[in-house]
């Protein structure tokens, strides 16, 4: 299979930004007032020589009120359990009702993922890599993925490739899966301790006491 590593270059990345504002809420509401003024002018409330100036004011008036780029500050660089507790509980709710149902879905299995392995953090040994990605995991790879997405105009994000072929909703996609197989990986190895344990300890007991005596009287 042939990959396309070709770094863009800066025509590329000055058409993204010229695409990104042409999708965003402000070209779009300074887009409607414009149209506005212009059936100001056909209609004759307006002049020939003023309605070029009126169109262009209402376009700027759309532009400057309309919302920019949401912002969350998701983001924290430390691990503790509290704070992965609350970084995962911002940002589900700062996603909610602004990212598709299937994203959401990957990020709340994620997020259920990391809450089961919480419980263990003790368990890992000091410098662990495994509980390093799990906190990073949830106070700055997710956040940023989704801060990235969230940022950009939904119907640019879901139309226009940026990598290839895929659309900036294909990429994030990806990277959630890549975030939570590495999350179940962690998931499966704590809970593999514990399998273990309860057989080791399933051993001890048999070892001790015997099956016999471990085993339930007969009814009579």
């Amino acid at each position: 299979m042939v990959t396309n590593d070709r770094q863009p270059t800066p025509a590329d990345i000055r058409r993204r930004r010229v695409l990104i504002y042409l999708y965003s809420a402000k070209n779009i509401a300074g887009s409607a007032l414009a149209l506005v003024g212009l059936v100001l002018f056909f209609t004759g409330i307006i002049g020939s020589f003023i309605w070029p100036f009126v169109v262009v004011g209402l376009y700027g008036v759309g532009a400057l009120v309309a919302p920019g780029p949401s912002s969350y500050d998701l983001t924290s660089t430390s691990f503790d359990p509290n704070d992965v507790r609350q970084a995962l509980t911002r940002q589900m709710n700062a996603i909610r009702g602004k990212v598709p149902p299937e994203i959401e879905a990957k990020v709340q299995s994620i997020n259920d993922t990391i809450l089961g392995i919480l419980p263990h953090y003790g368990e890992f040994p000091a410098g662990s890599p495994d509980l390093f990605v799990v906190g990073r995991t949830a106070t700055d790879y997710l956040p940023r993925a989704l801060q990235s997405y969230i940022n950009l105009p939904r119907a640019y994000a879901t139309t226009h490739p940026v990598a290839g072929s895929k659309t900036s909703q294909q990429v994030l996609s990806e990277q959630l899966d890549l975030l939570g197989s590495k999350m179940n990986d962690v998931a499966d190895a704590v809970h593999k301790k514990d399998s273990d344990a309860l057989l080791a300890n399933g051993r001890f007991l048999e070892e001790k006491f015997g099956k016999s005596q471990l085993s339930l009287p007969a009814s009579s």
